[in-house]
């Protein structure tokens, strides 16, 4: 675990804690209502928590501790990759995504990596425009990534400099 006390974030009302097995439960539901028929299950959940140190997530809370969003991230050597970022449906469009994806990308840098990638479908705009923003560039495309609906999926990449965290 990377954080060990909740980090609060100015101009943002969240809290953000690494995730706990209680949490599990509640993200394998906001999956169902999110992402449908690419949403993670209560196992894949746990599996993904296995993972630690390799794997590391972070959750999202707002101040009465209602989970407003969770991300996941995957380091390997000196590339990380994001496992997962998601916001609840009511707070989404407050700016809970990019703070998360920041905290991600703090996380890899504090752990050396040179570079974090990341995969989105073509056709999800308002994370494209979000990865875009965070000055990540589009390096491939994966057609027909995503089952069932024939998704592609952009693979992108942000280059970092160790040692900015």
């Amino acid at each position: 675990m990377t954080v060990t006390q909740p980090r609060t974030h100015p101009g943002e009302e969240v809290v953000l804690r690494d995730l706990e097995w209680t949490d599990l439960a509640h993200l394998a539901t906001l999956e169902q209502l999110l992402f449908a028929d690419d949403a993670w299950s209560e196992a894949t959940w746990w599996s993904e928590l296995a993972g630690r140190p390799r794997r590391d997530y972070v959750v999202a809370t707002t101040l009465d501790g209602t989970i407003a969003g969770y991300a996941g991230l995957d380091v390997a050597g000196d590339v990380a990759d994001v496992m997962t970022i998601a916001t609840s449906p009511g707070h989404q469009g407050r700016g809970t995504g990019r703070v998360l994806l920041d905290e991600l990308v703090r996380r890899a840098t504090l752990r050396g990596v040179d570079a974090v990638l990341l995969e989105v479908r073509a056709d999800n705009d308002a994370a494209r425009r979000l990865y875009d923003r965070a000055g990540f560039e589009v390096i491939s495309v994966r057609r027909r990534y995503y089952q069932p609906g024939n998704g592609d999926a952009l693979v992108m990449r942000l280059l970092v400099t160790k040692g900015d965290a």
